[in-house]
């Protein structure tokens, strides 16, 4: 560890949020992979070349785990209990956090209940949602896009799924935010998120429904109580805020980019380019997927010790500048959803959510405008670029529900 530079890029703090991309420079110099300061005092290795994300992704098994117990400084207590990051990098026995033949089992439960909910009802789980919400902000004429209404739909929509009680859907909102900000008291909200989970999945136990946790629990795999609790922890905090953020990002980019401007209301816009089009700009997940090396290793020519967190920067390496020019927006090389063996297991539900979404706000404010002047900075915090906030002003209307 003696070869740690001095000082090292930090990913948090204001400047980072205003603008991550010196930072991303910054690192880039230093190499494919680069030491970084994930949050204060606790340092990391980040990979920021497409070509050594795509190289650890595929790396063969045996060389790197997703298991969290084998972070040296934190079994070394290093790393504070009350760390920001440990509402993302806190094991729990999820397929997160697993390899091999128990991810496999884990990520076939995911996969097999998700596979249930059909297309078109989550459509239609995801229209109602967001007509309700836009239906309570069309008598102001003015909101954020951000907090009152991306950051709402997909947890909504989940807790729709999971058939959650109102309660438990109003706790889940605010830990999902602090968890994936980093907040200072993201543990304490990983640990309260934790709770409700548990608790639904035990009144689901005792009454099950026609739902994902009911779904779950009768898997074949047979999951224990806590393997069904982390397993929606994983669904939930790691496909909440990224959709919210993909919505907003997507917005921010129809209501900000030339290329779509005066097409709003003539309902040319693709709302499926400009979608891909912000993956690629603005990867959702801006650093987030972790390995640990087993034993001291390389990549991509750089030396990696056992036991330090090596997070792949998607938003880096998808705005890579050694990538071919070639590469249109509509290609599915980008590594917003990650790749290989750990790759995002849901991402058509992630678009279908995304796409009703940003689709409601097209059609039912129709004359939707950006009043955020300057530069938008990103809510703290390394494992999302999610904007601050996405101010609009729109012509008022009477509460009524709008048509479908």
């Amino acid at each position: 560890m003696s070869d740690i530079p001095v000082h090292v890029p930090q990913l948090f703090g204001d400047a980072f949020a205003l603008d991550p991309n010196p930072t991303y420079a910054a690192l880039r110099l230093a190499g494919p992979v680069a030491w970084a300061e994930l949050s204060p005092g606790v340092r990391g290795l980040v990979v920021t070349s497409h070509p050594a994300a795509v190289e650890l992704l595929s790396s063969p098994a045996g060389v790197y785990t997703r298991d969290t117990r084998n972070w040296t400084a934190l079994a070394e207590g290093r790393v504070p209990p009350d760390s920001p990051l440990l509402g993302i990098l806190g094991w729990r026995p999820s397929l997160l956090y697993a390899d091999g033949a128990e991810h496999a089992r884990l990520r076939t439960v995911i996969e097999d209940c998700m596979s249930r909910v059909r297309s078109w009802r989550l459509k239609e789980i995801t229209r109602e949602v967001a007509l309700g919400i836009i239906t309570e902000l069309r008598a102001n004429g003015r909101a954020d896009l951000l907090t009152e209404y991306a950051m709402a739909v997909p947890l909504l929509v989940f807790t729709e799924l999971l058939d959650c009680p109102p309660e438990t859907s109003r706790g889940m909102v605010e830990a999902c935010a602090k968890i994936i900000d980093a907040t200072p008291d993201a543990a304490e909200a990983a640990e309260a998120f934790g709770g409700m989970l548990a608790g639904l999945v035990a009144l689901k136990r005792e009454r099950p429904g026609d739902d994902l946790t009911s779904w779950m629990i009768s898997h074949s795999a047979e999951l224990s109580f806590e393997e069904v609790v982390s397993s929606l922890y994983t669904l939930i905090g790691a496909g909440h805020v990224p959709t919210s953020t993909w919505i907003v990002q997507a917005l921010k980019l129809l209501l900000t980019n030339d290329d779509y401007s005066g097409d709003l209301t003539a309902g040319a816009v693709s709302v499926r380019r400009a979608m891909e089009k912000a993956l690629w700009e603005a990867s959702p997940l801006s650093t987030f997927t972790f390995h640990f090396a087993i034993s001291d290793t390389r990549l991509h020519g750089v030396f990696i010790p056992k036991g330090v967190p090596v997070m792949i920067s998607h938003h880096a390496t998808n705005t890579d500048p050694s990538l071919p020019s070639t590469i249109s927006y509509d290609s599915r090389a980008h590594l917003a959803f990650s790749a290989g063996e750990h790759r995002c297991p849901v991402p058509v539900h992630a678009a279908i959510i995304t796409q009703e979404a940003i689709t409601a706000v097209l059609e039912h404010l129709w004359d939707v405008r950006l009043t955020d002047r300057g530069r938008i900075p990103n809510r703290p915090g390394l494992f999302h670029q999610c904007p601050a906030h996405l101010n609009v002003a729109f012509t008022p209307a009477a509460a009524a529900t709008p048509t479908r």
